[in-house]
Formats: C-alpha cells, sequence, structure tokens
C-alpha cells in the first residue's frame, strides 16, 4: 500500500533495546505464552515457554524457555517433566490439562547465560523456579483463556411456560 507521504530514516527514532542475555540470577517474570511444540525429529514434544520479567530489574526483557515432555531419551523426558513440576509448583498448580493453564502465572525464574556456539549468540537459560508470592496462574489469566479452559456449567433445565401444567 502506498504512503501518504514518504518516511525517511534520518526522522526514525533509534532504538536502545539490547538483545545482550540478562545476567544471571533469579528474576519475577510472568508466562504470557506457553504451547506444545514437536521436537525437529518429530519423535517427541516439548512445551515452548514465553516468560516477560516483570520487573525490578530487566523489565520488559523477553525470556524463551522449553520443557521436554515426551522425548525418546528417558533422561531427557524425566529432567524436563522434573522442571514442569518446579514450574507448576512455583507458579501454584496442582494439574493442568492445557498449556493455556499455565499463562498469567507468576514465579521467579533463575537465568544462566548459556555461552555462544558456532553460529549462534550467547542467550539466556532458565535453571530454576520458585513462587515468587504472585497471582497463581488460574487467576491471573487473560478472561480469554479462563473462558475457554473453564469447565461449561450445565444448561439449566428448561421451565414449562405458565400456562402449560
Amino acid at each position: 500500500m502506498r504512503l501518504d507521504q514518504p518516511i525517511e530514516l534520518k526522522n526514525l527514532p533509534e532504538s536502545d533495546r539490547s538483545y545482550d542475555p540478562v545476567p544471571p540470577g533469579w528474576y519475577a517474570a510472568r508466562i504470557h505464552s506457553a504451547e506444545v511444540k514437536d521436537t525437529k525429529a518429530g519423535n517427541g514434544q516439548y512445551i515452548k515457554v514465553r516468560y516477560d520479567i516483570v520487573g525490578p530489574a530487566h523489565q520488559g526483557r523477553v525470556i524463551f524457555g522449553n520443557l521436554n515432555i515426551r522425548n525418546p531419551n528417558p533422561k531427557a523426558e524425566q529432567i524436563g517433566r522434573q522442571q514442569l513440576g518446579e514450574l507448576m509448583r512455583a507458579i501454584g498448580l496442582a494439574e493442568i490439562q492445557d498449556t493455556d493453564q499455565l499463562i498469567g502465572g507468576t514465579c521467579e525464574i533463575k537465568l544462566d547465560v548459556q555461552a555462544a556456539e558456532g553460529d549462534y549468540a550467547a542467550r539466556n537459560e532458565v535453571r530454576g523456579w520458585k513462587h515468587g508470592g504472585g497471582t497463581p496462574a488460574a487467576a491471573a489469566r487473560p478472561d480469554w483463556a479462563k473462558a475457554d479452559a473453564a469447565p461449561k456449567p450445565a444448561a439449566p433445565a428448561a421451565k414449562a411456560p405458565p400456562w402449560r401444567k
């Protein structure tokens, strides 16, 4: 679509955002999204989680983490499930049936920095979860997520109109 006026680069602001990893340590975070993905090999699954750091330090930074839930390597699956258990305990969930139940959960995440390797830059890795005194996931989820995950009440029994007996 054609612009109604030209936009010149010299008139645009520069970003002050850093894409360097956040320093190692514990950070207050909220789960923004969580979805099940197939592994590249196609023989396993993991939950891809997006955490938003809520502060005070590094507020607004986004961290991604993966939790193995199905893997042909039993040890990798066991570690992933232990990590999922730590996350669920940290956000106050005893059971999940849908990854949307994780959304909105707040906790503290322990970040480490994985060194650059080959073509890949250094990046953060989530190494731990603990309760951060925030809101449990079920209460913090957006209304649209609550509506989808909440069990639907049974429809009330139809009453006969007053003129029928």
